[in-house]
């Protein structure tokens, strides 16, 4: 079958959400399904990302705005390249398609805690979202609580969500020689103590209670927090300027978004990954730090709880100072690290892309028919 992918969020911005597009596609091309894969852009730029790939035709999609290339210029090609089913590793799909469609739930934090959202990005969820999920032959969830969410907030009938839990990437597996590490530890000006925070910083992700936490073991122990991502400016602004207004900004360095070899070694280099997120989804970065031995500190509830539950250590997202005793267990408790360390590898290691994968073709073939 001719499997159509639409790829407008392609070069959107780093993230969960781009990893999760760029790796999977990769899988399903590894698959060797014997299916066409036609990749739909939304400009010409990315044109020739797969060239030479087999079985792949990539075609490039103009249209004035977001909601013209998904409505109009996708239901198009649709008809032009006689695509069978539809795919969007992001949330929306065409409400008039012409072909089975299915798309991923990433999670839906604007329902669960609306106020961490935009009011422009809330009025798009609440309109277009149960749009998207009514119509759709299927909807892919990345975990099983954001599986739950999708029945309950956008009435989803159970046999139309399957969940498919996303991969991680070798890297995060693969152990890196002691000059490798020396070096990312050069680059970014790193310590010979720290602890990581990795993603972008919003309101879910918990940020400001993380940082008081975290001036109250840290800076004691001589032990900076380095924050490895980037930010919305619209929404977390305030909480960028938390370490200012504890009198740590000497404490917390940001280096940015660090490319995933990079990222695998920070995760080897640090005490722990901090991750007392208020709501995840399938939060990668506690995956990608199980898989590369470094203790997790993250929340009791949702998808961290889900994924990381017996391999990290869970806290009250709500308590800084629940969160502090988290910090302070895994820094001081030399016994519980080494258990968190084994048994996170253990627990990260059934997350694999090639499986990830071959569920999400799984779905996409049993729509087509």
């Amino acid at each position: 079958m001719r499997i159509g992918i639409m790829l407008r969020h392609y070069d959107q911005h780093h993230g969960g959400v781009r990893v999760y597009t760029r790796k999977l596609l990769r899988a399903l091309l590894d698959l060797g399904s014997g299916h066409d894969f036609v990749l739909l852009y939304r400009g010409a730029a990315q044109l020739g990302t797969y060239r030479g790939e087999r079985g792949v035709q990539e075609v490039a999609l103009s249209a004035r705005s977001f909601l013209a290339w998904d409505q109009l210029a996708v239901p198009a090609a649709v008809k032009r390249y006689d695509i069978d089913v539809l795919f969007n590793p992001k949330y929306s799909i065409p409400l008039r398609a012409g072909c089975p469609a299915v798309w991923v739930c990433h999670g839906l934090d604007w329902y669960v805690m609306p106020w961490g959202s935009r009011f422009v990005d809330r009025l798009s969820h609440r309109f277009l979202v149960p749009r998207y999920a009514a119509k759709a032959a299927a909807i892919i969830a990345v975990s099983e609580v954001t599986r739950q969410h999708v029945m309950q907030y956008l009435e989803v009938s159970p046999d139309r969500v399957m969940t498919v839990y996303s991969g991680v990437d070798d890297v995060f597996r693969r152990p890196l020689e002691r000059a490798r590490l020396e070096a990312i530890r050069a680059k970014y000006h790193l310590p010979d103590r720290f602890l990581l925070y990795a993603g972008a910083v919003y309101p879910p992700k918990n940020f400001t209670r993380l940082v008081r936490a975290y001036a109250a073991v840290g800076p004691e122990r001589g032990i900076p927090l380095v924050v490895a991502g980037g930010d919305n400016r619209f929404l977390s602004e305030r909480e960028l300027l938390e370490p200012e207004a504890l009198g740590i900004s000497e404490w917390v360095h940001r280096p940015g978004w660090i490319e995933q070899e990079e990222l695998a070694g920070m995760y080897a280099l640090a005490d722990a990954l901090l991750l007392p997120s208020l709501f995840e989804s399938c939060g990668l970065p506690v995956l990608e730090a199980m898989a590369a031995g470094c203790p997790v500190v993250t929340a009791d509830r949702y998808g961290t709880k889900e994924l990381a539950e017996h391999a990290a250590v869970l806290v009250d997202p709500e308590s800084v100072d629940d969160i502090a005793a988290g910090i302070r267990s895994v820094l001081d408790d030399a016994r519980l690290r080494a258990r968190l360390i084994e048994a996170g590898r253990q627990r990260s290691a059934a997350f694999r892309w090639d499986r990830c994968a071959a569920e999400t073709l799984r779905v996409l073939e049993q729509v087509a028919r």
